[in-house]
């Protein structure tokens, strides 16, 4: 008891101090101190709130990516990719839909050059092998035909469609943050999405590609034409909702540009790939009159 007491009359001389120094101060007994302390934790509170953030928000969240451009962590980021995220961004390349934007859809601030690489170079491949198998189809038979594989194409067809997928997406970049600058309405996707939509919107070429190996030009013309319809629509729904608020001129000419060098890649590859094999008319063939010779008897 008597050290209970003696506690108590400590704890209300330590309190009486403490009012003498601060006089708003609160106070707490030794028996509250003693008592365990419990911490409350709130749980489902920010699910309504996240799933009422806007298009906008989303599109503007924060890059993943924190590494510098020039470091090695930079670009291993951007191949970190799985396959069901690919398959998933190949599906919607060949399915565009209106108001689903790819990026804000599919890539989700997290672009990769895994699939455009793949893609891009597997389209080489089978628009040079297919060529030339087509090539061989039409005229195999023929016997002025002498066959030569053209492994200059495969050089050809890298050189343009890298180009198209890497130097196009840096202009058009390029030109978007331009006009970011001088129109408050416009904005832009980074560098590595712009090149990551252009690589995803080849994919509907690959089979497109491999079925030109029929050797009836309509049919090319027609699968070819699909191909370039889809992959361009994922261009335009990607890029309209960046340019809508410009200049109305400014906004039509940057899509109707990203359709032309669209529609020439296209027509390029048919023409230079799978060219027409014209018939050649026959010779006409010219015959001599044998000499008759006639011998007279002596």
């Amino acid at each position: 008891m008597a050290s209970a007491d003696q506690l108590q009359f400590q704890e209300f001389d330590e309190a009486e101090d403490l009012l003498a120094t601060t006089p708003n101060a609160t106070t707490k007994s030794v028996s509250e101190e003693a008592r365990p302390q419990h911490a409350t934790l709130q749980m489902g509170g920010d699910s309504d709130g996240e799933e009422g953030e806007t298009d906008q928000t989303e599109l503007l969240a924060p890059q993943k990516k924190t590494s510098g451009f020039w470091t090695f962590q930079y670009y291993q980021d951007l191949f970190d990719v799985d396959t069901s995220q690919v398959l998933d961004r190949i599906r919607a390349s060949f399915i565009p839909m209106p108001g689903r934007n790819f990026v804000r859809y599919h890539l989700r601030n997290n672009p990769d050059l895994y699939g455009p690489f793949w893609i891009c170079a597997t389209l080489v491949i089978t628009v040079t092998v297919v060529g030339n198998l087509a090539t061989f189809i039409q005229m195999h038979g023929k016997p002025d035909y002498n066959y030569s594989p053209q492994f200059h194409k495969v050089t050809v067809a890298g050189i343009v469609i890298y180009s198209y997928a890497w130097l196009v997406p840096l202009a058009l970049w390029g030109f978007l943050q331009w006009r970011k600058g001088v129109s408050s309405g416009v904005s832009t996707y980074s560098f590595m999405e712009t090149v990551c939509v252009y690589g995803y919107s080849l994919s509907a070429y690959i089979p497109s590609t491999v079925l030109c190996v029929v050797p009836y030009e309509i049919f090319r013309w027609i699968i070819l034409l699909v191909a370039m319809c889809l992959s361009g629509f994922v261009l335009i729904f990607a890029f309209w909702p960046h340019v809508r608020r410009d200049n109305k001129m400014v906004a039509i000419g940057t899509l109707a540009s990203i359709a032309l060098l669209h529609v020439l890649l296209a027509v390029g590859c048919k023409e230079y790939f799978f060219w027409r094999v014209e018939e050649q008319p026959a010779a006409p063939v010219t015959t001599t009159p044998k000499a008759h010779i006639t011998t007279q008897k002596m």
